[in-house]
């Protein structure tokens, strides 16, 4: 089994450790080297990719915020400096975080993981994930100790905080451990949109947008710049411009 790789870092001296590693191991195959994620979201359309070896710290865009807007991905290997970005590297199931400066040893067992995994049909959002089957107008989180429903339809928004988020609803606030990336695979992708880091917001419910800013009741959400385009071609696909 061949598994085809991408390594993405905006240190060149990275890029070349990472190359020389994957030449040493038969079953890898480098298709492509790229210093930022714009650069590589271009290839992951172009190019079927099993594995990204992904730096997070990189201007413009960092890896978990590359990682965030893209609609599905290859298994990813975190390759950074930083341990501080361990556990939301691990939220993005991450196959394995690996610290700068990599041991060869770590290497491999990072890429036997992977190895496993490919073999296991257990590869991450290979195909575009839809969170709720169609025929679902609700959900169940787990908050308070007890197992709740929540209809689509009641919610306002959502923002996530640390380990956990907040789902507001017309009627209560409900707090549950839970990351937004798993919360947007549970949310209906016609109703809702991940505008900010840290907020989700049903779309139905929007009273207004004034610069980069929502407006829904009297509660005001920032619009990042890495989900402002996306947010803006729904709003010019929807003619409320």
């Amino acid at each position: 089994m061949t598994i085809r790789c991408l390594a993405v870092d905006d240190e060149p001296l990275a890029l070349d450790i990472i190359e020389s590693y994957i030449s040493k191991l038969p079953f890898l195959q480098l298709v492509k080297t790229c210093s930022s994620a714009t650069e590589a979201m271009q290839v992951l359309q172009e190019e079927q990719i099993d594995l990204m070896f992904l730096d997070i710290e990189m201007p413009e865009l960092t890896g978990i915020q590359f990682l965030n807007i893209l609609k599905h991905h290859p298994l990813i290997i975190f390759t950074t400096a930083y341990p501080d970005y361990a556990l939301e590297g691990f939220n993005q199931d991450a196959v394995d975080y690996l610290l700068k400066p990599i041991p060869f040893d770590r290497f491999v067992k990072a890429v036997n993981k992977a190895q496993e995994r490919l073999q296991h049909g257990k590869a991450p959002k290979e195909q575009p994930t839809v969170a709720a089957p169609a025929e679902h107008d609700f959900m169940f989180v787990k908050a308070d100790y007890k197992t709740i429903r929540v209809d689509f339809k009641d919610i306002l928004w959502i923002e996530g905080l640390k380990d956990y988020i907040i789902i507001q609803t017309k009627d209560q606030k409900i707090i549950t451990l839970l990351s937004m990336n798993k919360m947007m695979e549970k949310l209906p992708e016609s109703k809702f949109l991940r505008v900010h880091r840290s907020f989700i917001v049903a779309l139905q419910k929007i009273d207004s947008i004034e610069k980069s800013r929502i407006r829904i009741g009297n509660k005001e959400i920032p619009i990042g710049e890495v989900y402002k385009d996306h947010f803006l071609k729904w709003v010019e696909e929807n003619n409320i411009q």
